[in-house]
């Protein structure tokens, strides 16, 4: 994770060493869910709403292309039933290739790339066995329901919108998890996040 943030601060460096460089602030509602696997059945739960906010930088490539990048709080999850609840927050670190061609009074904003993305905390919260608890996902204390989580995450970003030249944005986001949360994958177990929001922003 530290050689990411390290690389992507050089990234921001040479954006702003070559001129044009854009900041900006994003927040928005996210809509989560996870795609479970457990002995050979699949499931995906039901969406959660969690937030999806921070700042952003898009760094030019060439013309009409940049790199949009930032730090990002996000907010992700999975719900089970009617009684098992899954919380998730994570600091993100996407890389979208972007396409921004001039319309009308501003920019379209099309991009995608790889995201990577680290559990700040969360929680499993439920009925197992007639007993109401909860659990740290990230901690030890999930074995117990056999639902301990990696912090590390990383997918797939997916981001569609406008900005007016007046700096303010908005848009559509996605994001599809490639990686394998579970800490333990016996059994051929695995989780993986998926997630879609609506955003608004300004970009100085």
């Amino acid at each position: 994770m530290k050689k990411v943030l390290l690389s992507v601060a050089a990234l921001m460096i040479a954006g702003i060493t070559f001129g044009q460089a854009k900041f900006g602030i994003v927040a928005g509602p996210n809509f989560s869910s996870a795609t479970t696997k457990s002995a050979g059945d699949k499931e995906t739960g039901d969406l959660i709403v969690g937030v999806r906010a921070g700042v952003t930088a898009d760094l030019p490539l060439a013309d009409e292309f940049f790199i949009g990048t930032g730090l990002l709080f996000t907010g992700k999850g999975n719900k089970a039933g009617d009684n098992f609840k899954t919380t998730l927050s994570y600091l993100q670190l996407p890389i979208n290739f972007l396409f921004k061609p001039e319309v009308g009074n501003g920019w379209l904003n099309l991009g995608a790339g790889p995201y990577v993305a680290y559990g700040l905390g969360g929680k499993h919260k439920g009925t197992v066995s007639n007993v109401s608890a909860e659990w740290k996902a990230f901690d030890d204390e999930s074995n117990i329901i056999n639902g301990k989580l990696k912090r590390f995450d990383a997918g797939l970003g997916i981001v569609a919108g406008y900005e007016l030249k007046a700096g303010f944005n908005f848009g559509i986001n996605a994001d599809l998890g490639l990686v394998n949360a579970y800490d333990n994958t016996d059994n051929d177990r695995s989780w993986k996040n998926t997630s879609f929001g609506v955003y608004v922003g300004y970009k100085f």
